[in-house]
C-alpha cells in the first residue's frame, strides 16, 4: 500500500491520499483510498497516466522492496489493463491509432458460450493490444523508477520501526 500511496503524492495528477490501511478486507489485502477534490466528468490524458501509475504502484513496491511478487495486485492491474484499453480503444488517447473509438464489439451466442465480436480486424486488435501494452509498461517504469529513487529513504524508516 505504501507504494501506491507514495506514488499518488508524488505524481502532479493523482489524487489526494485520504485514508491508507493494510487490515485485509474480502479479497483485498489492504487498500490506499484518494479523494479528488474536484468533481470531474473528464478525465485528462496525464491524470488517466498517473492514475494507471500509482494502481501499478503496489506490484512495483514489492518488486523493488521485497524483490518478489505476490498476487495481491491481481486487481490494481486489472483496474489499470481497462483504462488503459478504453484510452485506446475509445477515448481516441494514443497518437499511432489516432482519433477512432473501436467500440467494443457485441457477444454473439456460439454454440454454449457467448463470444465477443470486434468491429475490427485482427491486424488492428493486435495493434490496439500493443498500445495498451505500452501504456502498462511505461507507468510500471515510472512506478519503479520512482520507488527506486527512495529506496534508502523506505530502509531507513523499516530500520527505525524495527
Amino acid at each position: 500500500e505504501a507504494g501506491h500511496a507514495i506514488i499518488a503524492q508524488t505524481l502532479p495528477n493523482c489524487d489526494n491520499v485520504q485514508e491508507i490501511s493494510i487490515i485485509p478486507r474480502g479479497q483485498a489485502g489492504g487498500y490506499t483510498l484518494t479523494f479528488d477534490e474536484e468533481d470531474r466528468t473528464h478525465m485528462t490524458k496525464k491524470k488517466l497516466l498517473d492514475s494507471i501509475t500509482m494502481m501499478l504502484g503496489g506490484r512495483s513496491a514489492e518488486e523493488t522492496m521485497l524483490d518478489d511478487i505476490t498476487t495481491g495486485a491481481s486487481n490494481d492491474i486489472e483496474r489499470a489493463t481497462k483504462i488503459a484499453r478504453k484510452m485506446v480503444a475509445e477515448w481516441g488517447m494514443t497518437n499511432k491509432l489516432g482519433l477512432i473509438s473501436f467500440g467494443d464489439g457485441g457477444e454473439i451466442f456460439v454454440g454454449r458460450d457467448y463470444q465477443k465480436q470486434v468491429p475490427y480486424s485482427d491486424d488492428l486488435a493486435k495493434q490496439i493490444d500493443n498500445e495498451v501494452k505500452n501504456i502498462i509498461d511505461t507507468a510500471h517504469k515510472q512506478a519503479k523508477e520512482i520507488l527506486e529513487n527512495i529506496r534508502e529513504f523506505v530502509k531507513k524508516c523499516e530500520d527505525k520501526i524495527s
